[in-house]
């Protein structure tokens, strides 16, 4: 079981349900992009840093602004939907492969 992922120019839409599956009662993540994946990792407390999980509409969307995360990467513009996602317990991250691009 996963989440599916929608990009858009540096921000990455997160469903409802999956906000709750992976990241519920939380406010910020860390988005990484790393071994050709993007890796989305809690963050327990708001002082520690990370990206926003700011609500996007009344059901409970979600959606993180990381542009410069993927301008670093040469995917400031990728827009893709329906991305898998898989939670690794060994990286502690949601998991999205980059080849699906």
């Amino acid at each position: 079981m996963g989440a599916k992922l929608n990009i858009q120019s540096g921000s990455i839409y997160l469903m409802a349900e999956d906000y709750q599956a992976y990241f519920k009662g939380l406010e910020a993540v860390i988005v990484l992009i790393r071994d050709q994946a993007l890796h989305i990792m809690p963050v327990q407390q708001m002082t520690a840093g990370g990206y926003l999980l700011k609500m996007r509409n009344a059901k409970g969307d979600r959606v993180v602004a990381a542009p410069d995360v993927f301008f670093e990467h040469g995917l400031a513009e990728w827009t893709a939907t329906n991305l898998e996602a898989t939670w690794s317990s060994d990286l502690g991250a949601l998991v999205c492969p980059l080849a699906q691009k």
